[in-house]
This record gives C-alpha cells, structure tokens and sequence, in this order.
C-alpha cells in the first residue's frame, strides 16, 4: 500500500464490511454493522454532538462542501438545545441584560 500522506491504511468499502463483519462477531452482537453506519455514526453522534464544527467534519467525511454533510448528518434536538444554551450564555455576557431563561 501507497502513503500518501494518510494516518491509516485506506482500506475498500467491502473490506472494512468484512472487518466489522468479524468485530461483530467475536463481540457477540446479533445486528450487522456497515460502513456506512459508522461513517454516519462518527458524523454525527461522535464529532457534531461533541462541539465538532461542521465544516471541520466536512472536510473530515472528504465532502466537496458543507452542504453535502448538512444532508448526510442529522443534528439532533439534544444539540440545537446545546447550542442554545451557549448562544444564551454568550448573549448574557454581551449585553449584561437578563435573558429569559
């Protein structure tokens, strides 16, 4: 295998199948696990749920533009509660006004 300049080994779709395949088994679970679950998984529960910003998992996923993980990542309410909560924190600061909680 080639380094270009990648951390890991790049592996095919269908290898990383076959991998998970076997992790699944040894680790006992009765349900398959694809790629492409992980992929959305780490899209969204692992980087955006954590504060990740989306352009920065953007160009993790190797998208063209944001718009692409817009579309492929679905942000859950949990997060736009989060955020609401930092922008409340920030808009209290800046303007030193009560803001309704």
């Amino acid at each position: 295998m080639i380094n270009d300049e990648k951390v890991l080994p790049v592996f095919s779709n269908q290898k990383i199948n076959e991998y998970l395949k076997e992790i699944t088994a040894l680790c006992g679970l009765d349900f398959d696990i694809s790629f492409h679950t992980a992929r959305h998984t780490f899209a969204t529960t692992v980087t955006i749920n954590n504060g990740v910003p989306i352009e920065t998992v953007s160009k993790m996923l190797g998208h063209t533009n944001v718009r692409m993980t817009q579309h492929y990542a679905k942000i859950q309410d949990r997060k736009i509660a989060d955020d609401m909560d930092l922008l409340k924190k920030v808009l209290k600061k800046k303007t030193k006004i009560k803001v309704c909680d």
